[in-house]
């Protein structure tokens, strides 16, 4: 017969199940109503009837389908990929510093790809010149990869992690007060682009960019979701990672590698966006009341897809025809979440 324990066990191990189905089913639902809204919501109202139309390639008038394929839906996928990138961005840096407020934007890791990318854009205008979505993401990389290394240097010298996140946050504005100088000094017609851009926006992202930002988040998250079973190992201590078989100096290598290339990508073609990388992977691990990481990874993708709809939706429509940053509104919502993390540690230590 079975047991009392062993069937409060299994009662206990179903609940957990269903909890997972349902958070990840309010997470789905979330998106998809998000996505509607944010296709239909604007100047031009498109309605939900005209949007299946056109997707079963019916007539919907010249006006709203350009409105349709050419701004609004490449945008909206935009903002599902990238936030959803920086969810998982965020996730990785605070799993590699065992930090909660580890971000890629509290880190200037985000600062730093945004200076090398508005070098590069303000060369490329000034010589009449067009990059491409390739050599952004390069030169992205390469700027979040050198204030990575700026991080990773300080995380040596000190011992206390609040002094890493000041010094992160320090090597950020040094960067973002260059990116200022270049941006205002810059001599081109297009700079009030590039100066929207600086800020944060997904807008005038084109299909050509959703190929690119989709093929290149994809593959880092494939490769994520593959290091559950050693990420699981690390957040268990250094020590019991390596007594795994893990190459504890590889996994570290590959988190940066991966939260840098994910950064790259988001401010390549968005800019800086702030507090999703630490906001969603608290709000998520709260609905789902776990950290099993092979179930923190696609939801912190998820996640971070809603939150950055909801706050592009708000962006564009809350003082129409006034376009907010998506910066803006990220930090109104993400920042609460990050005071709430610090105050609840320090309950924990007191």
């Amino acid at each position: 017969m079975e047991t009392n324990a062993h069937r409060e066990k299994n009662i206990s191990a179903g609940g957990r199940r269903l909890r997972y189905i349902l958070s990840f089913a309010v997470l789905a639902g979330l998106l998809l109503v998000f996505l509607v809204w944010n296709i239909c919501a604007g100047s031009v109202s498109i309605s939900p009837d005209e949007i299946i139309k056109s997707l079963l390639g019916r007539d919907i008038g010249e006006t709203a389908a350009n409105i349709l394929w050419r701004i609004r839906l490449p945008r909206a996928l935009a903002a599902i990929i990238l936030g959803g990138a920086l969810g998982l961005a965020g996730y990785l840096l605070q799993t590699f510093f065992h930090n909660p407020i580890a971000g890629p934007f509290v880190l200037g890791i985000s600062s730093g790809a945004k200076l090398t990318v508005a070098l590069v854009m303000v060369f490329s205008l000034g010589n009449s010149l067009r990059a491409s979505s390739a050599v952004m993401i390069i030169a992205a990389f390469v700027g979040a990869m050198i204030s990575m290394g700026f991080v990773l240097l300080m995380s040596r010298k000190v011992n206390r992690m609040s002094m890493l996140i000041i010094s992160g946050v320090m090597i950020g504005y040094i960067c973002s007060a260059i990116t200022d100088l270049v941006v205002t000094f810059a001599d081109d017609a297009d700079i009030v682009n590039l100066h929207n851009w600086s800020k944060g926006s997904f807008s005038g992202i084109t299909w050509d960019n959703v190929a690119v930002m989709a093929l290149v988040v994809l593959i880092v998250f494939i490769i994520v979701f593959f290091m559950s079973k050693p990420i699981s190992a690390y957040q268990m201590g250094e020590g019991y990672a390596q007594n795994m078989g893990i190459n504890i100096r590889m996994f570290r290598a590959a988190l940066v590698v991966l939260s840098s290339v994910l950064a790259a990508c988001i401010t390549a073609f968005a800019g800086p966006v702030s507090f999703v990388g630490i906001a969603v992977p608290h709000l998520v691990k709260n609905l789902f009341r776990t950290s099993k990481p092979i179930l923190m990874i696609p939801a912190c993708f998820l996640g971070g897809g809603v939150f950055c709809l909801f706050c592009d939706l708000i962006a564009r429509t809350l003082f129409a025809p006034t376009e907010l940053s998506i910066s803006t509104v990220t930090a109104v919502f993400g920042a609460p979440v990050v005071i709430l993390v610090m105050i609840y540690r320090q309950k924990e230590k007191m």
